[in-house]
C-alpha cells in the first residue's frame, strides 16, 4: 500500500460523521509513535509536516518514511505539507512525493489568498494531490508564523463559500475560535458559525489548534462538520516530559534508542487518545 492523499480519507470521513487526526511529527519517532497508534486503532491517519520540519528532517526522507509505514500497516495514509506560505517550497514537496498540500496565504487579503491558493489547486492537482487553505485567522504560533491573538479573525461563512468556489480546493481550515499552541485559557468555540458553514459549504472542513481544545468540544465540532483535526503541541509536550524524566532518573544515559523510547510511548498514547475522541477507530 502506499501513501494516499487526504481527499478520499475526508470524504469518508465527512460522509460517515467521524473526523481524522493530522499529527504533526518532526523526527522517526514521531511519526512511529503516529503510524503505531494509528494501526492499533484501524484508523485512517494523516502525517502532518510543516515546513520547518521539512528543513530539518528532510522530503526525502519523510517521503521514504511514510511509505515505508504504508507498505507496513494496512491502513490509509497520508502525508501532509502543514501551513506552508511560500507556493515554490509547496511544489517542491509535491514533486517529492507529498499526496497532500495545505497553502496558507490566509494572512493575505482575500482576493490574493484566492489567487494564490488557486495557483497551487491548478498545480497540484495535475498530479492528484489534494489541497487544503485557510479562511480567517487562527491565533498562536506555528513554526516561525505567529499570529497575536487580536489579530485573529473568524471565518464568515458567506466568504468562505465563495472561497471554495473560485478556488475548487479540496479541504477548507476554517477559523472558529481555536488557536495554535498552548492555551491560557479553555476556548470557547463558535458553534453557530461552525454550523451555518457546514450547511452550505461541500467541501471537508478542518479544525486547527485542537491541541488543549476539550474532548467534548472537539466532539460537537465534528458533529457540525469538522472532518479533520490537526494535533501538534499535545504531542511535544509528553513527548519531551518523558525524555527529560529520563534523563532526571538516568543522568549519565547516552543511548537514543533508551531515552528516545519513553517519548514515543508517551506520544503514541495521545495518538491512541485522539483517534477514539475523533471516531475514526476501526473504520478499516
Amino acid at each position: 500500500m502506499d501513501i494516499i492523499s487526504t481527499k478520499e480519507i475526508l470524504l469518508d470521513a465527512k460522509k460517515n460523521k467521524y473526523a481524522v487526526s493530522a499529527f504533526n511529527i518532526h523526527n522517526l519517532e514521531t511519526m512511529q509513535a503516529v503510524l503505531e497508534g494509528a494501526w492499533e486503532m484501524k484508523s485512517p491517519v494523516i502525517i502532518a509536516a510543516t515546513p520547518g520540519t521539512i528543513e530539518y528532517a528532510g522530503k526525502d526522507y519523510l517521503v521514504a518514511m511514510a511509505k515505508v509505514g504504508a507498505n507496513r500497516y494496512d491502513i490509509p495514509i497520508a502525508l501532509h505539507l502543514d501551513h506552508c506560505p511560500d507556493v515554490e517550497f509547496l511544489k517542491k514537496c509535491i514533486d517529492a512525493g507529498f499526496k497532500s498540500v495545505m497553502i496558507d496565504a490566509s494572512l493575505k487579503d482575500y482576493e490574493d489568498n484566492i489567487s494564490t491558493t488557486k495557483e497551487v489547486v491548478d498545480y497540484a492537482h495535475k498530479y492528484g494531490v489534494s489541497v487544503e487553505a485557510e479562511l480567517g485567522t487562527v491565533g498562536g504560533q506555528e513554526d516561525d508564523r505567529m499570529v497575536d491573538d487580536k489579530d485573529a479573525l473568524l471565518t464568515d461563512p458567506a466568504m468562505a463559500l465563495d472561497f471554495v468556489r473560485r478556488t475548487n480546493v479540496d479541504s477548507l481550515a476554517v477559523a472558529i475560535g481555536t488557536a495554535h499552541g498552548v492555551y491560557r485559557l479553555e476556548p470557547k468555540l463558535d458553534f453557530e458559525r461552525l454550523k451555518k458553514m457546514q450547511e452550505i459549504i461541500d467541501v471537508p472542513l478542518v479544525l486547527h489548534g485542537a491541541s488543549g481544545v476539550p474532548s467534548e468540544s472537539i466532539r460537537k465540532a465534528i458533529e457540525l462538520g469538522i472532518c479533520k483535526v490537526n494535533i501538534a503541541t499535545e504531542l511535544k509536550i509528553p513527548f519531551a516530559n518523558c525524555v527529560r524524566e529520563y534523563f532526571e532518573e538516568n543522568p549519565t544515559a547516552n543511548d537514543p534508542r533508551k531515552y528516545l523510547t519513553p517519548g514515543k510511548e508517551a506520544a503514541k498514547k495521545v495518538v491512541v487518545d485522539k483517534i477514539k475522541i475523533c471516531g475514526s477507530n476501526n473504520r478499516i
